[in-house]
């Protein structure tokens, strides 16, 4: 009798332990996200965004907020990517704490980093802006002590990149490390610059008026992807100019754009109107993958989509309810790191995932 109650405890025990582990798949991987394999959470609690891997694809650096850890802006982490069951994913931080930070990237040495900081402005974090004076429009700040550095691993700043008055922010490297694009309104306007990062050599390679950011290099080094908003009418580039006067940016009419490497042939590539934003490249080069609320006509959820590089061929990548961008392939394209809302407990977390992708 012991025996059979032994079995039948140990029976229920398993069973229960089936349904958590079931309950915590269901809340990570959605049904219908067919390119998500072994998907899995790497952080948990705060704002965890803009994950992107090293060249080598074994780390990531990202940027993280999080107020019951004292972060109450965006700080710069580094971590290794767990390659085993049950491995944990540990981080640290690697920006100096001061100010705010944003938009890191590896370089190819694996030894140093770039990200954007406002630290060299002040050591407290930037005020945020008061939405109920633009009607409670959804606005991003575009702090003008941000510039762009390059550290090492240790978070020693080894090189001030860039040092133009204003908003200098949103870098990425192009494959083999020498050129950083980034975006600035240094001229006037929110532009795209490209620059040599042995030279500080640069050129700018947008002009048109309107928010010129988020850029992306391909992985073949050929072509650039990035997220723009085109004020058109005289209300709309009117309220643009505004804004942008005043440090601000009001991003929910955004569409995807591509370009040769040098800016040449841009061409628009999604007419879906609303916030389609956070582009990059799929591994072959071939396809953009990037967010979007277009769907939803009150501008969430936000969720990823995929397409080719002449805009056909959409198609829906994550379901959650809530938020996943920040996309970004492994440099072998086996696997994809984003940012989501999902399985954060019915909070604003957002927190990293990392999936093999299926073809």
């Amino acid at each position: 009798m012991r025996r059979v109650s032994l079995f039948f405890t140990c029976f229920l025990f398993c069973v229960n332990l089936m349904a958590q582990s079931q309950k915590i798949e269901d809340s990570v991987l959605f049904a219908g996200e067919k390119h998500f394999k072994n998907i899995r959470q790497l952080t948990f609690g705060g704002d965890n965004a803009e994950a992107y891997w090293s060249y080598d694809g074994k780390s990531i650096i990202f940027q993280r907020t999080n107020p019951k850890e004292g972060l109450n802006c965006d700080q710069i982490f580094i971590g290794k990517v767990p390659t085993k069951p049950g491995e944990k994913f540990t981080y640290k931080m690697i920006s100096s704490g001061k100010g705010r930070t944003t938009c890191s990237y590896f370089l190819p040495d694996g030894k140093h980093i770039i990200y954007a900081s406002t630290h060299k402005g002040a050591d407290t974090c930037p005020p945020v802006p008061d939405r109920s004076k633009y009607g409670n429009k959804y606005i991003w700040p575009l702090y003008d002590s941000y510039d762009i550095f390059m550290a090492d691993l240790n978070g020693k700043i080894v090189k001030q990149l860039t040092t133009a008055k204003g908003y200098d922010a949103e870098g990425t490297l192009s494959p083999d490390g020498k050129k950083m694009i980034y975006c600035s309104d240094k001229d006037g306007d929110l532009d795209l610059y490209i620059m040599e990062l042995a030279t500080g050599k640069e050129k700018r390679v947008t002009n048109t008026l309107g928010y010129d950011g988020g850029a992306w290099f391909s992985p073949d080094g050929k072509k650039i992807v990035w997220r723009a908003s085109r004020p058109t009418t005289p209300a709309e580039v009117k309220e643009y100019k505004e804004l942008l006067a005043e440090g601000l940016v009001a991003p929910t009419h955004m569409e995807v754009y591509v370009a040769d490497a040098d800016g040449k042939n841009a061409k628009q590539i999604t007419f879906l109107e609303q916030a389609n934003w956070a582009p990059n490249f799929t591994p072959d080069s071939k396809r953009i993958i990037f967010c979007s609320n277009h769907e939803y006509k009150r501008g969430f959820p936000f969720n990823m989509y995929l397409t080719d590089i002449n805009g056909k061929g959409l198609e829906k990548i994550s379901r959650d309810k809530g938020f996943d961008a920040f996309p970004m392939f492994s440099p072998d394209g086996k696997k994809i790191v984003f940012a989501s809302n999902r399985n954060n407990g019915g909070t604003h977390d957002t927190n990293l995932f990392v999936a093999d992708w299926v073809e």
